[in-house]
């Protein structure tokens, strides 16, 4: 999954990346006695963003205090990420510690790029919540780490609500629709922006539905629209999608929706947190109206299904310092360094005991309560072509929002989804 990393301005620091790193090797050798593993150096490649300056300093000096040994971090950029992690991973010194993008690990995992982690998570991941956890493993194997999450909220206007009469914010789906009902009744703005192919939502609704967006055909994968559960998902998003004016032929970066909330005239719209922070960019005065809550699902109970975009940290199976690396995952993962790293970015930690690490984070606090039945697309290796423009699963959307019905919008798409998931990788 390809995101960039934006920082929310004035609310607070709700930071979300998705993506690949990597970098190259230090000095090789094994450990040294009572010296621990004195004199070398583990080369640790982080994306722009991802980890605070403090974090680092106060990672690296403890795992020097632990090993002897020293860290570098390498802070990667994101455009052209992707061609360099893989260059890095076939070289003889790759980098040592890479974060890498939830959705991306099974495709490097596929590659043999990846150490196997099964010991790792024997010794300490045995709490790591099991949806964040699941981009880790490949074909049973533990290729990767969970390191932090972010997903959707509803993003709502206090003043708009109160001006409908709304106190409370809902808990359940129907509550919900019957709250933005409310406000297209009793007040002249729209209840909700729904852009017609926020997809990443509607992936979050096929998860709560239990579904999936791919099945597999023999040997191979192939389409997964036509499942009624998937039916389902889209119905939904069309049900709110009808109290919006936003075009259906469009996704939420087109305009930015946080720049359509900014004006003032939205009650909701579902999002990143940091979204937030586009619309008080736009208008300052709004910050203050902003508030956030669990997108509800069915029952109050349990949350809407959403999409959990993330990194792992991962170790290069051509790295001479496994045994090293794995040290400083155990650091880098503990509850201490997890627990900074949220209280920092206020992103998910990888264990639900350590959320109370976003108290006072509202996006964040917002987010959390659904990482447990979160997910993910498809974790294999030929889902990264469906992506690509024009996707595939935004077109059906459209389709089915301009009056196709879903068996006839899945029909529609079926063949150019199906070209696109056996295309090599």
């Amino acid at each position: 999954m390809k995101r960039k990393l934006i920082a929310a301005i004035g609310v607070a620091g709700m930071l979300f990346s998705v993506a690949a790193c990597g970098g190259d090797g230090g000095d090789e050798g094994g450990k040294t006695g009572a010296d621990g593993y004195a004199g070398q150096t583990l080369t640790v490649w982080v994306m722009d963003g991802s980890s605070p300056d403090q974090w680092q300093k106060d990672l690296a000096a403890e795992f020097e205090a632990k090993t002897k040994a020293k860290v570098k971090f390498e802070v990667q950029q994101w455009n052209g990420i992707q061609q360099k992690l893989t260059t890095a991973l076939s070289e003889e010194n790759p980098p040592d510690v890479f974060e890498i993008g939830n959705t991306q690990t099974p495709a490097y995992a596929k590659t043999g790029g990846l150490a196997d982690l099964a010991d790792l998570k024997s010794e300490i991941g045995a709490d790591w919540t099991a949806s964040l956890n699941e981009s880790s493993v490949y074909e049973g194997k533990q290729y990767a780490a969970p390191w932090y999450f972010a997903n959707r909220v509803v993003l709502y206007n206090k003043k708009v609500w109160a001006d409908a009469g709304l106190k409370d914010t809902p808990k359940t789906r129907d509550e919900f629709y019957d709250a933005l009902r409310t406000i297209g009744d009793k007040t002249d703005a729209e209840p909700i922006y729904l852009p017609g192919q926020n997809w990443y939502h509607f992936v979050g609704l096929v998860i709560g539905e239990g579904a999936e967006l791919v099945k597999k055909d023999g040997d191979k994968y192939v389409s997964n629209l036509d499942d009624p559960k998937v039916a389902a998902a889209m119905e939904t998003y069309k049900k709110f999608q009808s109290l919006s004016e936003a075009p259906k032929d469009k996704d939420e970066a087109t305009p930015q929706q946080g720049e359509v909330f900014a004006k003032g005239n939205v009650g909701a719209f579902i999002g990143m947190g940091w979204e937030a922070g586009i619309a008080i960019k736009a208008n300052p005065k709004i910050e203050k109206e902003i508030g956030y809550f669990t997108i509800p699902g069915a029952t109050a109970d349990k949350p809407e299904g959403v999409f959990l975009g993330g990194s792992n940290l991962a170790v290069a199976a051509g790295s001479q310092k496994q045994d090293l690396a794995k040290e400083f995952l155990k650091l880098a993962l503990s509850d201490k360094f997890e627990g900074q790293l949220a209280k920092l970015n206020g992103v998910i930690p990888n264990k639900e005991s350590l959320q109370s690490n976003l108290k006072g984070n509202a996006p964040a606090e917002a987010a959390a309560p659904a990482a447990a039945v979160g997910g993910t697309t498809p974790l294999i290796p030929e889902w990264a072509a469906v992506e690509n423009a024009p996707n595939p699963i935004k077109t059906y959307m459209t389709a089915v929002l301009n009056g196709k019905s879903p068996a006839e919008a899945a029909e529609q798409v079926e063949g150019e989804f199906n070209k696109r998931l056996a295309q090599q990788q």
